[in-house]
């Protein structure tokens, strides 16, 4: 509940970082708007004025910040600068790929860590165990940019199963989902891994092997629901991140989600656009840390516990 109630607080401080950043940075919208309508030539000092009259630029920041607040909370998150059109639906149209595919990347790096991290910690010292960890460092210091354009060439260009770029049907998710899959699937495993070995040496585990119980019952019953808890809490974390961390690989494979549109925003200069991106992003994960707090609670009733306590 104390999370909860902070979160109004949280959310105004974050939107008037969002909101200034852009304006501070040295970006000049107006200019920028000016030159993509007229290429051949420079815009005159007097266009540029009469751009940011316009366009409200021309009022104290304070001001503008009041106006753009009051839109977003009635939902209006402002018009682009380039097509004047609102903003809203070409976020919300990449923030909904952007979820797709952070889903599916999430589910693959779960799908492959928990069962590498479990039979590693049941195995400890193991070629197994091994495997692991040298698969776990690999994917942890390949970068996306490297991998990206290595996937293309294998599966797109030379072996031709997979689409190279774009987003039309499920097969253009495989390959960015297995490239921003890397990173979460070696971090996953370390962490699975240390987590079981951690509840595996517990005395209630010693306890219930003496008692007779089989291996696979132990791991499931017991050892397994405690060594999820910080699983949970790093799926939360890169599952955030993914939504708005995945920007270099949407743009290799050209995945209109909502970091491809913001990086075609800070290139155009459209500063709606750009702030309303980022708010989507951060209030997203604002809201997925919070129920990371509620789920960590479910998993952990001794944190329940000790909260009634205080």
């Amino acid at each position: 509940m104390r999370r909860l109630l902070l979160l109004p607080l949280i959310v105004a401080v974050v939107s008037f970082l969002i909101f200034l950043a852009p304006l501070i940075s040295g970006i000049d919208p107006a200019t920028a708007v000016l030159q993509a309508q007229v290429l051949d030539r420079q815009p005159t000092p007097d266009a540029v004025e009469r751009l940011k009259r316009e366009l409200g630029l021309d009022r104290p920041l304070l001001l503008q910040y009041a106006a753009w607040l009051g839109r977003v909370a009635r939902g209006d998150m402002g018009r682009s600068y380039l097509g004047r059109a609102p903003v809203a639906e070409k976020v919300f149209d990449g923030l909904k790929v952007s979820a797709a595919l952070s889903v599916v990347t999430l589910a693959v790096s779960l799908g492959v860590a928990l069962p590498a991290g479990i039979l590693a910690a049941k195995r400890p010292g193991t070629p197994l165990d091994m495997l692991v960890a040298v698969g776990s460092q690999l994917g942890v210091v390949i970068p996306s940019y490297l991998l990206a354009p290595a996937l293309i060439l294998l599966f797109g260009v030379h072996l031709g199963w997979l689409p190279s770029a774009g987003w039309r049907g499920p097969l253009y998710l495989i390959l960015p989902a297995l490239t921003l899959s890397t990173g979460p699937t070696a971090f996953f495993a370390q962490v699975v891994r240390a987590s079981m070995l951690e509840a595996l040496s517990m005395d209630y585990v010693r306890t219930a092997r003496a008692k007779g119980l089989s291996e696979g019952v132990l791991t499931r019953r017991h050892a397994l629901r405690n060594a999820l808890i910080p699983v949970v809490t790093v799926s939360s974390m890169w599952l955030a991140g993914l939504m708005g961390g995945a920007l270099i690989v949407e743009v290799i494979f050209a995945v209109p989600g909502i970091g491809r549109v913001l990086f075609d925003a800070i290139n155009a200069s459209d500063i709606p656009l750009i702030q309303a991106s980022l708010m989507m992003i951060v209030v997203i994960a604002i809201f997925i840390n919070t129920a990371t707090d509620i789920m960590y609670a479910l998993l952990n009733p001794a944190i329940r516990l000790e909260g009634g306590r205080r």
